[in-house]
Order: C-alpha cells, then structure tokens, then sequence
C-alpha cells in the first residue's frame, strides 16, 4: 500500500533528510527531497505529482512548512501534508485544517503509522 505513495520531503537538516528519505525508499516509497521551502514550491510548481507532502516547520529561506501547507492546500487538494517540528503544536502558528502533525524526535514507526492511514484514506 505504501509502495503507491510518491512523498516530496522537506528538510533543512541534510543529515535528517538523507536518513528518512533513505529509510522511506527502502521501505519501498518513492521519495524526493528537498533542502528547504523554495526548493520544494519550484518542485511543485514544475507539476512533479506528490501524495504527500512531509515538511519541517521552520525552514530557511522564506518559506516555512506551515506557508507551503497552506500553498499546497489550495493548488494540490488531494496532496496530503505532514508537518513535523520539534516545538509543540500550540508553539507552533495555527496549522492548516487537514494537516498531520508528528513531533520531533520521531520514530520511523510513527511515520510509517501515520503514510499508512494517508495510504489507506486515498483508497
């Protein structure tokens, strides 16, 4: 069921990035990363198709995963967002209706939990 997914994630720490989207791909998930906000709005706006979205809070360069969310929202609705961020929610600016949210640190298990109910709410 997994394996139907296509994530774009989004990470400014490189050694994070490359773990989890390295673990992502051999669970057999296809997976493109992206270093921050605007390196993974230019991705969406070349019309590359993702189910999931799974972005950090606070990036740099102008673009936090909260803003790209709320842009994912209104051109991709059927793209799915994970935000995740090692602040709380109620640290955090109000996240978008229909947004998942997974707390830094996080378990790979909690992230397989949560792409399996996106994987399964797409059937």
């Amino acid at each position: 069921m997994l394996t139907r997914l296509r994530v774009l994630m989004v990470e400014d720490q490189e050694d994070l990035r490359e773990l989890i989207g390295s673990a992502l791909r051999d669970y057999g998930i296809a997976v493109t990363t992206a270093a921050d906000g605007v390196a993974a709005q230019a991705l969406i706006d070349s019309g590359e198709e993702f189910n999931v979205v799974f972005t950090d809070v606070r990036m740099p360069n102008g673009i936090c995963g909260v803003t790209l969310a709320e842009s994912i929202r209104e051109t991709r609705p059927h793209a799915r967002v994970i935000l995740t961020s090692g602040f709380a929610p109620e640290q955090l600016p109000p996240l978008p209706p229909g947004v998942a949210f997974l707390q830094k640190p996080y378990r790979l298990k909690q992230l397989f939990a949560i792409l399996s109910a996106v994987a399964a709410a797409k059937e």
